[in-house]
């Protein structure tokens, strides 16, 4: 059977043979986000973000290097690959390469469950994953910020998914070399506080706006969008606080208020970008109702009309029932905070 290793300074990429090797890497939702970027090229962010991996919804990836091939093969949930999503894994592998100083390509088998393009955090699973088995199958010896480095390069919120728990993403300073060297995500320490994530899957299909076209759009047209990446930074401190302390409730309300001025901005952009539909509205509602009766919840809500509540543990299957109550035919999914990728070894991969 094969072992689950936790991905570290000193991983067991050297036993990687040809066969391939495989990873496993789960999503991230942020509560603090950094919707926007500053280089398209790089992936860096305008803001600095932090979140809480997932245990739920794991992406499994396997790279095999194929030295007799002419070129990559990308198979995604079973299918080829084609269009942007097959563009976006070729690309990075070739920045593998080139770190790795190989030419050799590889055969990449993913497998989501989580939902595509829904909001769901699908490319931090998917690139954190990829990073991890693409290192160990080219050879790479990277410590766990490098690899945090080289995920962002496939997505921003994949560096934050290398990191179990609760990680913050840097958004680094300058341009060029040093943004690049400055934007890694780290683990935030937090051993004491393990909330209930409920997600509400009110539309799992793709987004009519891609998370990358919404982005640019927000930045380069709605004004409300410096002054959101400004408070975020106060936000950022608040959160880290509170996170401290083990106090739900104002992790809760930093976090609803970051989404929904994250939302505002993308409201306010020309033409504008709305992600929620009439569900998304009847959940936070219900979410509303829940804090007047007395119950912690709140809400956030990434590029998508899909609402996760973060709640007490112990009310965890109350706000997953007046969720399914405000929105009849969602499905609800209660996560809680999950591992950090990790490389799969054995005998069997």
């Amino acid at each position: 059977m094969p072992t689950d290793h936790q991905w570290g300074p000193a991983g067991p990429h050297e036993r990687v043979l040809d066969r391939g090797a495989t990873a496993i890497a789960h999503p991230n939702i942020a509560l603090i986000k950094y919707w926007g970027k500053r280089d398209e090229r790089l992936i860096i962010p305008y803001v600095d973000s932090l979140s809480m991996t997932l245990d739920v919804f794991p992406t499994t990836t396997t790279v095999r290097l194929n030295p007799a091939a002419r070129a990559d093969t990308v198979t995604l949930d079973g299918m080829p690959a084609t269009g942007e999503p097959r563009q976006r894994v070729i690309a990075f592998l070739e920045l593998v390469r080139e770190m790795a100083g190989r030419t050799e390509p590889a055969a990449v088998d993913t497998l989501n469950t989580v939902p595509t393009g829904a909001g769901l955090a699908s490319s931090a699973s998917g690139f954190a994953a990829l990073a991890v088995v693409g290192a160990a199958a080219y050879g790479l010896d990277l410590d766990p910020t490098a690899l945090s480095r080289l995920a962002r390069r496939g997505s921003a919120s994949a560096s934050r998914s290398i990191f179990g728990g609760f990680a913050i993403c840097h958004a680094g300073r300058g341009v060029g070399a040093a943004a690049d060297l400055g934007s890694y995500a780290e683990p935030v320490p937090v051993p004491e506080f393990d909330p209930a994530l409920v997600i509400a899957l009110v539309d799992a299909g793709p987004k009519a706006v891609s998370s990358r076209a919404a982005m640019r759009r927000t930045v380069e047209t709605s004004p409300l969008y410096r002054s959101w990446a400004i408070s975020s930074k106060a936000d950022l401190s608040d959160m880290r606080a509170a996170l401290h302390r083990g106090d739900l409730e104002a992790v809760g309300e930093i976090a609803e208020r970051n989404a929904l001025g994250m939302h505002a901005t993308m409201l306010a952009a020309r033409p504008a970008v709305r992600y929620m539909a009439p569900a998304t509205l009847a959940v936070l509602d219900s979410v509303l109702q829940l804090r007047g009766d007395g119950v912690p919840a709140y809400a956030t809500m990434d590029a998508g009309p899909n609402v996760k509540v973060l709640c007490h543990r112990a009310d965890a299957a109350r706000v997953s029932e007046a969720v399914c109550s405000a929105a009849p035919g969602c499905s609800v999914v209660t996560a809680r905070r999950g591992p950090g990728a990790r490389l799969r070894m054995g005998a069997e991969q």
